[in-house]
C-alpha cells in the first residue's frame, strides 16, 4: 500500500474551505486505496484529512511526540498509531513511512516540514514526490520567495523543480500519480484545468 504523508495546520480557527479541501483530500487518497501518514492530530487540517480517509474507508498512520500524547490532541481513530520520544524523531518517522509528501495549508511546523523535504531531496536523499497543496493561494507568498531565491543564486535552479505547485486536491493525487524521478528534474507541474 503507498503511503502518502500530509503535512498540515492544526488550528481549529481558519476559514471552513481549508478544511473542505483537506476533507476532500483525505476522501481521495482513500479512493486510491493509499495510506496516510501525518501528525495524528485531531484538531485542523490533520484531523479533517484524517476523517476524509475515514468517510471512504481508508488507513490513517499518526505519529506523534509523547509530550503531545494527551487527551484531546491526538485523532483517536488512527489505524495505527506511533508515539516517538521528540519532534525530531517523529518528523523521521513520517519520512521514513512515506512514499510521497504533500502540504496543506499550515503554520511555522508545515513550512518546515515542507522546507526539510525540499532539501533533502535537493540533496539526493530522498526521490519522493513532494506536492504543495495551494488552496486559496495559501503558499503563493512562500513560493514567490522560493523564486526569489533561485532569482538571486541562493539556491540553485534545479530547486525549484524538485516540487510540483497544485491547486485543487484531485490534482494533488494526479500530480502523485504521473510523478517520475529525474536527476536533472524539470518544471513546477501546471496541473491542466480540472
Amino acid at each position: 500500500m503507498k503511503k502518502i504523508c500530509v503535512f498540515g495546520s492544526s488550528s481549529a480557527a481558519i476559514d471552513q474551505s481549508y478544511f473542505d479541501a483537506a476533507y476532500r483530500l483525505g476522501q481521495l487518497l482513500a479512493e486510491k486505496e493509499w495510506a496516510m501518514v501525518f501528525g495524528a492530530g485531531t484538531m485542523g487540517m490533520m484531523g479533517a484529512a484524517a476523517r476524509g480517509v475515514h468517510s471512504k474507508g481508508g488507513y490513517v498512520i499518526g505519529v506523534i511526540p509523547e509530550f503531545m500524547n494527551i487527551p484531546g490532541i491526538p485523532y483517536e481513530k488512527c489505524n495505527d498509531y506511533i508515539v516517538t520520544e521528540t519532534m525530531r524523531e517523529r518528523k523521521q518517522k513520517m519520512e521514513d513511512l512515506s512514499d510521497a509528501f504533500i502540504a496543506v495549508a499550515g503554520g511555522f511546523g508545515t513550512f518546515e516540514e515542507l522546507c526539510e523535504v525540499i532539501t533533502l531531496k535537493q540533496l539526493k536523499q530522498h526521490k519522493k514526490s513532494i506536492v504543495i497543496l495551494n488552496t486559496n493561494g495559501f503558499f503563493d507568498e512562500l513560493l514567490a520567495m522560493f523564486e526569489k531565491t533561485v532569482a538571486q543564486k541562493f539556491a540553485k535552479e534545479e530547486a525549484a523543480s524538485v516540487f510540483t505547485v497544485v491547486d485543487t486536491p484531485r490534482q494533488a493525487v494526479e500530480a502523485i500519480e504521473k510523478y517520475h524521478y529525474t536527476e536533472t528534474g524539470g518544471k513546477w507541474f501546471t496541473p491542466e484545468a480540472p
